[in-house]
């Protein structure tokens, strides 16, 4: 495993995390939280089922779920930052005959920078139809550990990135972003949690250019 991977993630325990925050820029000022935002991922925050599987004709639509409501906390008062979420998923089906169990499998990964997965994971929620009903619901709850250290900007960054800039002085309209050595090192520090279903090739397919 990389220094980084190392770092990033000491446990991932089924999924999710969050609090806004991160590095956010608006002109040449810049905030910063070593909590990793959480994000549906948008291609897999919707899973269509077909029967037959083979088909993708909308009368051959099985059950439709979404991924919505992902609230967060985030403790970053210690030597690793925890982070914890829930989330819902709700489902249709098309045939409401019977009672039917559907299992979906849904991922947790850790992006480092502008995408470097430094850790995922993949588990299975249930869905349970009662007989009658079209609609069914569940939740699901996850928790990742990140190691502080690994989320911190060093201080001489820090300080270049939150420096007064006074009016009129020669330096004071430059982004300190457009310096190669301070962007790297903001990439390096920043972390996020996305969250998705585990869709085949074929699924995201369909949600692209459904």
């Amino acid at each position: 495993m990389s220094k980084a991977a190392a770092a990033a993630l000491l446990s991932l325990a089924l999924l999710a995390c969050a609090r806004e925050g991160d590095i956010q820029q608006t002109g040449i000022v810049t905030t910063y939280t070593a909590c990793p935002p959480v994000a549906v991922v948008a291609p897999a925050g919707d899973l269509t089922l077909f029967n037959p599987a083979t088909s993708r004709d909308s009368s051959a639509i099985d059950v439709v779920a979404n991924i919505t409501n992902v609230r967060s906390s985030c403790d970053d008062s210690g030597e690793h930052i925890v982070t914890q979420a829930n989330f819902e998923v709700h489902a249709l089906r098309r045939d409401n005959r019977g009672a039917r169990d559907v299992a979906i499998p849904y991922f947790a990964t850790v992006v480092q920078g502008t995408g470097n997965v430094v850790a995922k994971r993949v588990r299975q929620l249930g869905l349970r139809f009662e007989d009658g009903q079209y609609r069914a619901s569940t939740t699901g709850a996850a928790t990742s550990h990140l190691l502080r250290s690994a989320a911190t900007l060093p201080e001489d960054i820090r300080r270049q990135i939150t420096r007064e800039r006074r009016p009129g002085a020669p330096d004071a309209a430059i982004d300190p972003m457009t310096d190669p050595a301070v962007r790297a090192a903001v990439e390096r520090a920043r972390f996020e949690l996305l969250i998705g279903f585990e869709l085949t090739p074929d699924q995201l397919r369909y949600n692209a250019t459904r």
